[in-house]
């Protein structure tokens, strides 16, 4: 088990941050919208804590989708502004306030259904209007291999912390944005801040695989058990075919958007 946490998240940081290079942040921060984080911790919470346990978690990781937007779009809203210290801690800072408000909330899954769809369609109107410059030489370094650290060491944290404060927080904490932070970092580290600003809107619309994986799971673990995590997957695949429209409909070029470089 320990194995998987560590190598899991690293292989997926790696697959994404070549996405990137190849086809750019939109690509990126769509994959990232695969339950490569959460559909593990859920796993792991069910074997660990039993299905029942994991499938009131999968009900709390899909409020926290609302959380993971904020992250999104603070991030990359104060990206434009500031260095990478004070978009991470800003971002990072939301996230945590709205995660505390979602907890007070009663655990019910067309409540936390609500609040996940209503962060998925705001999103793409929260973001800010810029356009990276693709054109020019690429970046000496991704730094690849300290993204691959940075989400493992992440990984085992906030799976480690996920297994000890109960259903509800284990699932907003399955939320937690390992992905998003790693990325985001090193992205404005090396590309710049619209490049990062790209990917993160990007991640939003990948955020509905997500969400089809978190209302799936937590509908049918009851139901089938152990299995409903293929059947999970399977459903977010599919939505992310889906997005693919969402996606190429919000990277076409707009005439307010602002070129950075």
């Amino acid at each position: 088990m320990l194995l998987l946490k560590l190598l899991v998240i690293p292989a997926f940081l790696l697959l994404i941050s070549l996405a990137g290079r190849r086809w750019g942040p939109s690509v990126a921060g769509w994959l990232s919208g695969l339950p490569v984080v959460v559909g593990p911790i859920l796993l792991f919470l069910a074997l660990e804590q039993g299905e029942a346990f994991a499938a009131q978690s999968a009900t709390a990781a899909l409020s926290a989708m609302f959380a993971m937007i904020a992250f999104c779009v603070v991030y990359a809203r104060v990206a434009q502004h500031r260095d990478w210290p004070w978009a991470l801690g800003i971002a990072l800072g939301v996230w945590a306030l709205v995660a505390m408000v979602l907890s007070w909330l009663p655990a019910s899954l067309p409540l936390s259904s609500v609040i996940a769809i209503v962060a998925l369609l705001a999103a793409p109107y929260l973001f800010p209007t810029v356009r990276p410059v693709m054109s020019g030489p690429a970046p000496k370094s991704d730094k690849l291999l300290l993204r691959m650290v940075a989400g493992a060491l992440l990984t085992l944290a906030v799976t480690l912390l996920a297994s000890t404060v109960g259903e509800r927080w284990s699932g907003l904490l399955a939320v937690f944005p390992v992905l998003g932070s790693v990325m985001a970092v090193f992205s404005q580290q090396t590309r710049g801040a619209a490049f990062t600003a790209a990917l993160l809107r990007a991640t939003a619309t990948g955020m509905y695989c997500f969400t089809a994986f978190c209302l799936t799971l937590a509908l049918t673990l009851p139901l089938l058990g152990m299995p409903a995590f293929v059947v999970s997957v399977a459903v977010s695949v599919v939505m992310l075919l889906v997005t693919r429209r969402l996606l190429v409909r919000a990277s076409a070029p707009r005439a307010n958007d602002v070129a950075h470089s």
